[in-house]
C-alpha cells in the first residue's frame, strides 16, 4: 500500500477521521478515538498505530497555533514527568499484546474513568478542593494512564479530557493546555514508533495528504468550542469519553 489506497471509499473514510482529529484537537479531545478505530479499519492494526500518530501531530500544531495564549504551563509541568513510565510500559507491551486486546481493555477503564468522573461531579468536587498531595498523585495516576494508552492506542485523549474535567478549569485553558501536552507527548513518541519499526516515510507523506482534512476539522471545532457554553462544553466533553470508550471496545 502506497501513501493512501487505491480504494476511493478507503480514501474517504480516511479524510474522515482526519477531520475528526482535527475536531478533537481543538474542541473534544475524547474524540479523537473515534479515529483511532477509523484508521484501524483501512490499515493494518499495527500500521495504523503510526499512521494515526503523524496525522495527530499534524493537529496538535494546529491547535497549539489557536491555543497559543492559552495552556496552564505549571499543569503541563506536573503531567510531563508520569507520562514517561506509561510510554516504556506501553513500549513493552506493544510488542507481547495483540491490539485488540490492547484497545478493549483501555475502552474498559475509561468506562470506569467516566462513571468515577460523573460520581465526581454529582457530588459537587473538583481539584480545586484537593491538597497539594492529593493533586500529585492525580496528576501521576493520569499521566501514567496517558502514557500508557497512548503509546499502545493512542487513546490518552479521553484521559486527559476527565482529569481537565476534574481539574474544574475553563474551556480555553482546558483546550489549550489539552492541546500543548500532547504535541510535546506526540513528538516524544516519534523514536518509539520508530523502534518499535511502525513509523516508515509513508506514514509521513500520507498525514500531508490528509492535513487540509484535518484542518477543516479543526476550524469547525474553534468555532464551536467559541459559540458554546461552559456547561455545555462540560457535557459534551463527557459525551465525548463516552463515545470513544464505546468505540475502542466496539471497534
Amino acid at each position: 500500500m502506497g501513501v493512501l489506497p487505491a480504494d476511493p471509499a478507503l480514501v474517504a473514510l480516511l479524510a474522515l477521521g482526519a477531520a475528526v482529529i482535527g475536531f478533537s484537537k481543538t474542541a473534544l479531545g475524547g474524540l479523537g478515538v473515534v479515529s483511532v478505530a477509523i484508521f484501524a479499519s483501512v490499515l493494518p492494526a499495527r500500521q495504523s498505530t503510526a499512521a494515526i500518530l503523524m496525522v495527530l501531530i499534524v493537529g496538535d500544531v494546529i491547535a497549539c497555533w489557536h491555543y497559543r495564549r492559552d495552556p496552564d504551563w505549571a499543569l503541563i509541568r506536573r503531567l510531563l514527568p508520569a507520562v514517561v513510565p506509561g510510554l516504556l510500559l506501553g513500549t513493552l507491551f506493544l510488542r507481547v499484546v495483540s491490539d485488540d486486546v490492547l484497545r478493549r481493555a483501555i475502552g474498559a477503564v475509561l468506562l470506569v474513568l467516566l462513571v468515577l468522573q460523573l460520581w465526581v461531579k454529582a457530588r459537587g468536587r473538583s481539584e480545586e478542593g484537593t491538597t497539594s498531595g492529593g493533586r500529585r498523585a492525580r496528576a501521576w495516576g493520569a499521566g501514567s494512564a496517558m502514557g500508557f494508552t497512548t503509546m499502545t492506542a493512542n487513546a490518552a485523549g479521553p484521559v486527559m479530557t476527565l482529569y481537565l474535567s476534574a481539574s474544574g478549569i475553563d474551556k480555553r485553558r482546558f483546550v489549550g493546555t489539552s492541546a500543548w501536552f500532547f504535541l510535546i507527548v506526540n513528538l516524544c513518541k516519534v523514536p518509539f514508533s520508530v523502534g518499535l519499526g511502525l513509523l516508515h516515510p509513508q506514514d509521513v507523506g500520507r498525514a500531508a495528504v490528509l492535513a487540509p482534512a484535518v484542518l477543516v476539522g479543526a476550524l469547525l471545532g474553534y468555532a464551536l468550542v467559541t459559540r458554546i457554553s461552559q456547561r455545555a462544553f462540560d457535557v459534551a466533553v463527557l459525551l465525548a469519553s463516552a463515545v470513544a470508550a464505546a468505540a475502542l471496545l466496539l471497534g
